[in-house]
């Protein structure tokens, strides 16, 4: 079971122009984990990140246009839903 204490994280949220300081509370096994994992002076930058997507408004259409613009992700995310149906026909084959 993870401890009771409490660490303090002082996290910097980068803007376009300008950073924010905010400080966040985490159970001692996550800030332990992120040290660990993530690495010192990179934890702020790691959390601005995954929160971004979240909390940040996008064009939804830029993003999609983005992404089909990305050739090397176009042919895996095709490889990847080819298996897909290779994968059902095997499936439906031993059904019946």
């Amino acid at each position: 079971m993870p401890s009771a204490h409490f660490t303090r994280i002082v996290i910097r949220i980068e803007g376009l122009k300008m950073q924010k300081k905010l400080t966040i509370t985490v159970d001692a096994d996550v800030y332990d984990g992120l040290h660990r994992v993530i690495g010192r002076r990179r934890i702020s930058r790691f959390l601005s990140d995954l929160a971004r997507p979240h909390v940040i408004d996008q064009d939804l259409s830029a993003g999609y246009a983005a992404m089909a613009a990305d050739t090397v992700r176009e042919i895996e995310a095709e490889a990847w839903s080819d298996g897909l149906v290779a994968d059902i026909v095997v499936a439906a084959d031993r059904v019946g």
